[in-house]
């Protein structure tokens, strides 16, 4: 049994992952930015739940941000779904 790594040794681990995906979002947000537009995206839902999960990321007090992102992606439970 392997025993939990510190915050260092994840934080040395996947760093530069972690910097990496943050510049790939940058820049399609960026994309987004300077491209032509009619004024729709600015109302667009997935804008505001990319807003939405980027807060999460930014909360310092919480320990599911993973967790929590996950839920503002996901549809909500529907019973019997399959039956439809």
């Amino acid at each position: 049994m392997s025993s939990p790594q510190s915050a260092r040794q994840v934080l040395d681990r996947h760093y530069l992952e972690m910097r990496s995906r943050i510049l790939d979002l940058a820049a399609s947000l960026d994309r987004i930015a300077v491209a032509t537009d009619d004024g729709t995206v600015a109302n667009d839902p997935r804008l505001a739940k990319l807003n939405s999960g980027l807060k999460i990321l930014l909360s310092l007090d919480v320990s599911d941000r993973a967790e929590q992102v996950q839920m503002l992606f996901s549809d909500a439970y529907v019973p019997n779904w399959l039956k439809k």
